[in-house]
This record gives C-alpha cells, sequence and structure tokens, in this order.
C-alpha cells in the first residue's frame, strides 16, 4: 500500500465527511444556491485555482488527445453524472435513504470490475463490502424507522448518480493518464464545472443569490471538498485499487454522525456505535483483501523430452 495514497484516502474521509453538513447549508432552502449553479460555481473557482498552481509549479498542463478523452468521460461521470445527480435526488429522497443508496457504491464497482475482469470477487471481499452495508444500514436506522419519502425519478437519479461516480473512477483506475493528479483534478473539474452549468441553464434554476452562511458553506466546499478531497481522490484512484478507494462512502457518514455530536451536540445511540463498528470492521476487510497479491498458480511442468544424440550436439 502506497503510503501517498493511503494518507490521501484518510483525507477523504475526514474531509468528505464533513461536506455533508456545508452541502445542506449551502442547498437547503432560502439559502440561495441552486444545486446546479452551486456546483458549476463551485468546480469552476476551484479548476481555475489548480491552473494557477500548476503553471506556477510549472508542471504540464496540455492532455494529448487520449488523455483528454479520459479527464472528459471520467469528469463527466463524477461531477455531473455523480455530484449532479446526487445533489438533484436528495431533494426528492429522504436523507437515510439516500445514504443506503450511495452507500451501495462499494458493492456496485465490485460487481463491475468482476465483470470487466470476468473473475468475481474473494470471498473476504465480498463479506467485507457486506458487513460495512450492513453497518451502513444499522447508522441510517433512526432514520429510515420513521419512513421514508422518495418518488421513483428521485430514487432512479440517485442509483444512476451512484453507478456514475463508480463508473468514473474505474475509468480513471483503469485508463490512468500521465498528468500529475493536481493537473487531472483540475482538468475533471473544468469539465464539471461545463456541465453543471448546462445543467443549471436546462432546467431553468434561478440565479443564485446566497446568504452569508450559504457563501461560507460554498467556501469550505471549494477549498477542502474540491481543492483538497477530490485532488486527493485522484491520487488514491491512481495508487490504490477502486473498491477500497471507495469505501469512503462507508466511512463519510460516520464522519457526519461523529461531527454532528462535536458541533451540533446530537445524540450518540447505540445504532451509531454497532453500525459504526460493523463499518469499520468491513473496511478493515476490504484493506485486509487488497493487501493480498492474488493467488497466482505455478506453471505447469513441460513434458519430458527425449533427445537424440543428434541433437545433443546443439
Amino acid at each position: 500500500m502506497p503510503a501517498a495514497g493511503v494518507l490521501a484516502l484518510g483525507a477523504i474521509y475526514l474531509v468528505w465527511g464533513s461536506t455533508y453538513l456545508a452541502i445542506r447549508i449551502a442547498v437547503r432552502e432560502g439559502a440561495g444556491w441552486g444545486p446546479f449553479w452551486m456546483g458549476a460555481c463551485r468546480v469552476s473557482v476551484a479548476a481555475a485555482v489548480l491552473f494557477a498552481v500548476n503553471r506556477l509549479r510549472r508542471v504540464r498542463l496540455r492532455p494529448s488527445r487520449a488523455e483528454l478523452w479520459v479527464l472528459a468521460a471520467s469528469g463527466g461521470l463524477l461531477w455531473v453524472g455523480g455530484n449532479g445527480g446526487v445533489n438533484w435526488a436528495e431533494q426528492h429522497v429522504a436523507s437515510g435513504l439516500a445514504a443506503l443508496i450511495v452507500g451501495s457504491m462499494p458493492i456496485w464497482v465490485a460487481i463491475m470490475e468482476a465483470l470487466l475482469d470476468r473473475r468475481p470477487p474473494s470471498a473476504r471481499l465480498t463479506a467485507a463490502l457486506l458487513t460495512g452495508f450492513a453497518g451502513l444500514a444499522v447508522l441510517t436506522w433512526p432514520l429510515l424507522r420513521h419512513g421514508v419519502t422518495a418518488d421513483v425519478a428521485g430514487v432512479v437519479v440517485l442509483l444512476g448518480g451512484t453507478l456514475c461516480w463508480g463508473g468514473g473512477s474505474i475509468l480513471l483506475r483503469r485508463r490512468p493518464v500521465s498528468l500529475d493528479p493536481v493537473v487531472s483534478s483540475g482538468w475533471q473539474q473544468l469539465v464539471g464545472s461545463l456541465g453543471f452549468a448546462a445543467l443549471a441553464l436546462a432546467t431553468g434554476e434561478p440565479a443564485p443569490s446566497p446568504t452569508l452562511h450559504a457563501w461560507l458553506a460554498w467556501s469550505y466546499l471549494v477549498v477542502f471538498g474540491s481543492l483538497l478531497a477530490f485532488t486527493c481522490f485522484v491520487l488514491a484512484v491512481k495508487l490504490l485499487p477502486t473498491t477500497l478507494v471507495m469505501t469512503y462512502a462507508y466511512v463519510n457518514p460516520v464522519i457526519a454522525v461523529m461531527l454532528g455530536w462535536l458541533i451540533l451536540s446530537e445524540p450518540i445511540t447505540r445504532y451509531t456505535v454497532v453500525g459504526t463498528a460493523l463499518i469499520l470492521i468491513g473496511v478493515v476487510g476490504v484493506f485486509a483483501d487488497k493487501r493480498e497479491p492474488p493467488t497466482i498458480a505455478p506453471p505447469a511442468a513441460a513434458p519430458a523430452t527425449t533427445i537424440s544424440g543428434s541433437d545433443q550436439g546443439r
């Protein structure tokens, strides 16, 4: 496990867990941000900052044609399909159900990779993923048991966004580009900003008029959610197995609950403790599975051959 990849994954665990609260503050009713204009402004500013920083670093900024295709496709899947779909759907789906659907991402990624590799996931990985998902279900049960509100379109878009984010992550892992990860992050967020703006115009989303608190939440999302965490995500996907990186979908709700306890004095219940324990067991299981190299069968012994006397001198 490369240390840089593990550290980047740790940053994703912590930072993206805290962005739940920031997104809720930014797009809640009366805050003045629509989900698509908020996303467009957020990632366009982050992309501009990243390009400026990379120019000062004097690293290669221009991708090749093949690299540009990968960056455009992955950026569209991750930001427009993934983040944009989830942001829109959470206006129509209860938060508990949304957390469960998004939390299924590691399982979907394992299925997609198994289909691509034509090889089923190991029993240990399957058990670890199911354990982590069970922990997420326990963690969100206090919300789910009071009933959920959702419409069919919201659930479909939410599931589609989850699949888009997983697909974009797999594409980025299997078609790596030689650009610096910070440069790749800038290009992907530029693509995301264009896609968000197109969605805002297509849906007739009102022009933003954010309140002070919404501006502060938006600023936090730009600095920590986009500049720091998404760049760490690009690096982690480059260095670590995709299924391992996707475990952030299990850990982020735990971080969000803990921050709610620390900042908002929200109670810690038995569901929190049991759910967190199951999630940690699942994540440890994924780490253990990915640390072990795949078992490769030794080559079959070549059949014995008889060498004639005339061949022995060659």
